[in-house]
């Protein structure tokens, strides 16, 4: 079955703003699912139409076999939202914030509870449960929307890039609690500006453009279409000419700095191996590039290559 099915699915605004362009998706229940696009690629929106908080102006949207138009109040049911900006009531306490969820749901008081010091547990914040949510930090805040967004037990998780402003070992344990919860059987699908995080956690993605999509592939095959990778890398001792190495393109960017060009298939450590050979140490390496915007750049090009 699908978990979301989508057909030719168009937005204009009274600005006359054609937001989506006929948009057609489908994502299969259980998979682990991006969607991707530069701000202002229709995203958000397309995400709002499906939770029924911006309407459509024509095209299709069915969700675990219940159309929008037709059972609005079951699709409801069976999609939990994670939006981009935090919006906790900041006088409320985390666990009550996520026991009064429930309730909308027709959830009892007695199961909420217990579901709400499961969550908070599950997501590392049940020592929070009795602070007002103003309190929290960034990263638990974060955490605590997404408890709140599983309390009714939904089918379908949406996360409109959920670890915004979450440092590493935060957004580590966000990844690890998301990949227990899609093995479980739950359909997840995740909006990101870093690739890297969807291709960690994502079998399939869909990438949006201008309201159209413009890729629509396994997350492996489309990473296949990234041809070469940029790294700066900082040196401890001053840094003089790199001989050539495996088709890797070194260019100095002052006397500790390095900006390396190498195919994406290139072999890390054997560059580091090869560096060390030449009297290098690197005392740090960081990509230079957004690897998304990259993939976007190629993707834009090769459609319009292609007409």
């Amino acid at each position: 079955m699908h978990a979301l099915n989508i057909q030719d699915l168009r937005k204009v605004y009274r600005n006359k703003v054609e937001a989506v362009k006929g948009i057609s998706l489908q994502v299969e229940e259980g998979d682990f699912f991006a969607l991707l696009g530069p701000n202002g690629a229709g995203k958000t929106t397309t995400i709002g139409i499906i939770t029924s908080l911006v309407n459509k102006s024509s095209g299709k949207v069915n969700v675990f076999g219940y159309d929008l138009d037709e059972k609005v109040e079951m699709v409801k049911t069976c999609i939990g939202v994670v939006p981009q900006e935090i919006n906790l009531n900041a006088f409320e306490k985390a666990k009550d914030i996520l026991v009064n969820q429930a309730g909308y749901y027709g959830v009892t008081r007695k199961e909420a509870k217990k579901r709400a010091d499961k969550y908070l547990e599950l997501l590392q914040i049940s020592e929070k449960a009795n602070q007002i949510s103003r309190n929290l930090s960034g990263g638990m805040k974060r955490r605590l929307m997404i408890a709140r967004a599983l309390m009714h037990e939904p089918r379908l998780l949406i996360l409109d890039e959920p670890t915004a402003g979450v440092d590493i070992e935060i957004r580590r344990t966000m990844w690890a609690f998301l990949e227990e919860l899609n093995q479980l059987g739950k359909t997840i699908i995740l909006t990101t500006h870093y690739l890297e995080e969807a291709e960690s956690l994502c079998r399939n993605i869909a990438i949006i453009d201008d309201g159209h999509i413009i890729e629509n592939d396994s997350m492996k095959n489309v990473v296949k279409k990234l041809q070469r990778e940029v790294f700066n890398l900082t040196f401890e001792a001053e840094v003089g000419d790199i001989p050539p190495f495996e088709g890797m393109i070194f260019q100095k960017n002052g006397s500790h700095d390095v900006s390396i060009e190498m195919p994406t298939k290139g072999n890390i450590n054997s560059l580091i191996t090869f560096l060390s050979q030449q009297g290098l140490q690197v005392n740090s390496m960081r990509p230079k590039r957004n690897r998304l915007e990259e993939l976007f750049v190629k993707l834009l090009e090769d459609k319009k290559n292609h007409g």
